[in-house]
């Protein structure tokens, strides 16, 4: 099967990959997808406008993640949060996915969701938007989801010093009814994230944020990084609380990171799952093992499962980093989740169509193309529209 690809030409399709059927979750790490919404694509999502979803479909691939043994990171940035998802939506997705699921399984494990400040973009104060942050969780805990405490960019705004986000925080910790996941989002992700923790140098924000975990343990589960920066992630991780999970956001380098003991909350998975199930039931055999030969080519094995994923991620979340949605959503709709290619925020179009012709070849590279007829057609659809 053949195509022609703007900036790539004439292109023939690998042999397509059929994904071992993986049902359970991972027993040597805890792994979330952190998921996307799908837009109603009759529904007025216009740059500005209410978000306007499709439940149904969007409900239908948490159930796709989970049949692949992933938990699911819901109401996060992959879902848009400040980049078109508003409150209300967020409100009742954050509804609607603990409800899911539930007929599912367990909703405590099975689901956890950002609660953030977004609900109050003008906040000037520490009041304010510690309020802000407790009516959030406030909606997360009352679904029955988890928590994850999500950086906010008002915070960001306001805050003086480390002394302000510890003061913040702390609240946070008192309202949680079990441990939470905490998240630092590099400035490639949000630059309105920049000096979260009270300073523009990492190391001296590396030290605040330590500090804060240390002060209150018992109640984080884990913390979720996206730096994209592998040394420091690892030199983080063994800082941490015994007890307390590293949970890596590195869309980069998430290979190398797990299989040297990085949990894992990542959007990248989204779009690979049943490679990155796959590979997880590999490195639970392989740390399994008690022969080193066979622990070897496990993690060999492992290895190469994901490594052709790590170009498809790397494309996908090249600068500007924060609209790796594009090609989140863009692989759902070649992959047959998503009847459109449709975003809120009108955020289809944050990536050229010389980009998305790449991702569809890199998704190929790594069999991730579930239906390659079905890609195809979508991909000739996209280009007709566009006069090619």
């Amino acid at each position: 099967m053949r195509i022609d690809l703007p900036g790539v030409g004439a292109y023939a399709l690998n042999e397509p990959v059929v994904w071992p059927a993986v049902r359970t979750p991972a027993s040597s790490r805890v792994v979330y997808a952190a998921a996307h919404v799908v837009a109603d694509p009759l529904g007025d999502n216009t740059p500005g406008s209410p978000a306007a979803l499709d439940w149904d479909a969007t409900l239908l691939f948490r159930r796709h993640l989970w049949s692949h043994g992933l938990r699911v990171a819901d109401a996060m940035d992959t879902a848009q949060r400040n980049m078109g998802l508003d409150w209300p939506a967020t409100r009742e997705l954050i509804r609607r996915s603990a409800a899911e699921a539930r007929t599912y399984g367990d909703p405590t494990t099975l689901v956890s969701c950002g609660a953030g400040t977004d609900h109050v973009p003008d906040a000037r104060d520490l009041d304010t938007i510690a309020a802000a942050y407790a009516e959030q969780i406030e909606t997360v805990q009352s679904a029955g989801a988890g928590v994850i405490v999500m950086a906010s960019r008002q915070l960001a705004r306001v805050a003086t010093g480390p002394r302000d986000y510890h003061q913040v925080y702390g609240k946070l910790f008192g309202l949680a009814e079990r441990p939470v996941i905490l998240h630092w989002l590099g400035e490639m992700f949000d630059p309105n994230l920049a000096g979260y923790w009270g300073s523009p140098d990492v190391a001296a924000a590396t030290d605040s944020f330590l500090e804060l975990i240390h002060a209150h343990a018992p109640m984080v589960d884990g913390v979720k990084v996206s730096l994209l920066d592998e040394e420091h992630e690892v030199g983080l991780r063994a800082a941490l609380p015994e007890g307390v999970r590293l949970y890596t956001g590195d869309d980069f380098n998430y290979p190398s990171l797990i299989r040297s003991g990085s949990h894992a909350l990542l959007g990248i998975f989204d779009a690979i799952a049943p490679a990155a199930a796959a590979a997880l039931q590999v490195l639970d055999a392989a740390e399994a093992a008690c022969d080193e030969a066979a622990r070897e080519r496990l993690l060999a094995a492992y290895d190469g499962i994901l490594a052709p994923t790590v170009a498809l991620s790397r494309k996908i979340f090249e600068s500007p980093t924060y609209h790796y949605k594009t090609g989140i959503v863009f692989l759902a709709w070649l992959n047959g989740h998503q009847d459109a290619f449709a975003m809120v925020n009108g955020a289809q179009s944050a990536r050229s169509l010389r980009h998305l012709s790449e991702v569809f070849r890199l998704a190929d590279q790594a069999g991730l193309l579930s239906d390659q007829e079905l890609a195809v057609r979508r991909m000739k659809s996209l280009l007709a529209v566009n006069g090619l």
